[in-house]
């Protein structure tokens, strides 16, 4: 029976892989920035690894393996039967309309994007202008050291990306709106968008990377996003990942920050039947702030988890962490959090709070915040916190008037306040609405 499991596991890698050559061959031009080697690298690792399970201790909270039942293909994309009016979503100040990169099936869709700047390049992969194509191939070289086997995957079959390379000392003031499409074709999609930021030396950029599907058949998306901060540049980035709940959604973001640059993320997970999301921050100088933010949103019987890193090599760093979590019905929801203070990183200022709310019985949340210090001159603290709707709160404003249903929604609402009234886009705060709608 083992044996058996290891061949299924094995077979369902090799038919990705598989698909994988496919996509490529159907895009020849996709040998530029070294692809053709990385691809080669990442392809003899997935074949050699082993697909995740409930035994691996990263993975002992989620159980992927209703994905090996699935036989997905990588589908032709019909990007003129999409409308962006139903999809998109506002900014806050509607004169701040956002540059917008639009990928379907992780491949780009030039009729329903809106950038054109001739200061800043953002596009994709095969149009990026020749004076920045050495700088990417040395970010995408870095990824030839693969331990990770759905981050080899994507690299296997990468053949676009986003891309968005913002200047030296330049300020771009509007947000750039990076929507990736998963449409699924006849049979279940096997869609991996990969996404590369490039902020240089003093540069200042806002960021907005948007997952959802049309249709309902499953899917399957493999996303990777790179985002490096150069030297005293501000990157502030939203990931929102809003896909259906027959989606299986694993995303890995690594960002590589330089001395005293800053790096904000807000991570917002509402949909997917199982979602992952593996956020890793590396400082590679010293006086770096890092403020990351994450909401997860679990009803029904999601699953959906967050593991995040931050690895302090240098000294001076700041990092502040809150991650809370909703979660209802039969939902699970787990956070991991870990915070690595090296010999080196003295001084370092680091806090890591999970808070998490369970509206069923039936609702779980799994989290641990860590702390790993081996410097001895550091200021750091985490926790965490599991409650439910106090019945006092909710008497009270029965009292004044309100019914018991939106009383409930009226307290979830102003728990998630203090992530959702930090984006520059509107909407996520009736889509929490929606989900609590299907809360039995």
């Amino acid at each position: 029976m083992i044996n058996t499991q290891v061949a299924t596991r094995e077979m369902f890698l090799a038919g990705l892989v598989n698909q994988c050559e496919k996509l490529g061959e159907a895009n020849p031009k996709s040998s530029a920035y070294g692809l053709d080697d990385l691809r080669d690298i990442a392809t003899q690792y997935v074949l050699a690894a082993s697909f995740p399970t409930v035994k691996d201790e990263e993975w002992r909270f989620t159980d992927l393996s209703s994905l090996l039942q699935i036989q997905f293909n990588v589908p032709l994309s019909n990007q003129s039967a999409i409308k962006l009016s139903d999809i998109i979503m506002p900014v806050k100040n509607k004169d701040d309309l956002p540059l917008r990169l639009v990928f379907v099936n992780g491949v780009y869709a030039p009729d329903l994007s809106t950038v054109k700047s001739s200061e800043f390049y953002a596009g994709n992969l095969s149009n990026v202008p020749e004076k920045y194509q050495a700088r990417i191939t040395d970010v995408l070289s870095k990824h030839k050291q693969q331990t990770e086997v759905f981050t080899a995957l994507n690299l296997a079959g990468l053949v676009d990306a986003a891309v968005v390379f913002v200047p030296a000392n330049m300020s771009i003031a509007l947000p750039i709106h990076l929507l990736f499409l998963t449409a699924p074709g006849a049979s279940p999609t096997m869609c991996q968008p990969h996404c590369l930021v490039i902020a240089e030396a003093g540069s200042k950029v806002t960021l907005i990377e948007d997952y959802t599907t049309i249709g309902n058949l499953p899917a399957f998306t493999n996303a990777v996003t790179d985002v490096v901060v150069g030297e005293n540049a501000t990157v502030n980035h939203v990931r929102l990942q809003r896909e259906g709940l027959n989606v299986v959604h694993i995303g890995k973001s690594a960002i590589a920050q330089s001395r005293n640059s800053r790096y904000t993320c807000h991570a917002i997970s509402l949909g997917g039947k199982i979602s992952r999301h593996n956020l890793e921050v590396f400082q590679r100088g010293e006086g770096t702030e890092t403020t990351l933010n994450g909401l997860t949103v679990a009803f029904g019987e999601q699953l959906a988890d967050t593991h995040s890193l931050i690895d302090f090599n240098h000294p001076h760093g700041t990092t502040r962490q809150l991650h809370k979590c909703i979660v209802g019905n039969k939902a699970r929801a787990v956070f991991n959090g870990k915070v690595f203070v090296r010999k080196a990183a003295q001084l370092t200022d680091a806090g890591q709070l999970s808070r998490n709310l369970l509206l069923s019985s039936r609702a779980r949340v799994d989290t641990k915040p860590q702390l790993e210090i081996v410097a001895d001159n550091v200021k750091c603290s985490h926790g965490a916190t599991v409650s439910q709707l106090e019945d006092d709160e909710l008497f009270y404003l029965q009292s004044r008037g309100l019914d018991l249903e939106r009383s409930r929604y009226l307290l979830i609402d102003a728990f998630a306040a203090e992530i959702l009234d930090k984006l520059p886009i509107v909407g996520v705060a009736k889509m929490l609405s929606t989900c609590m709608a299907i809360q039995g």
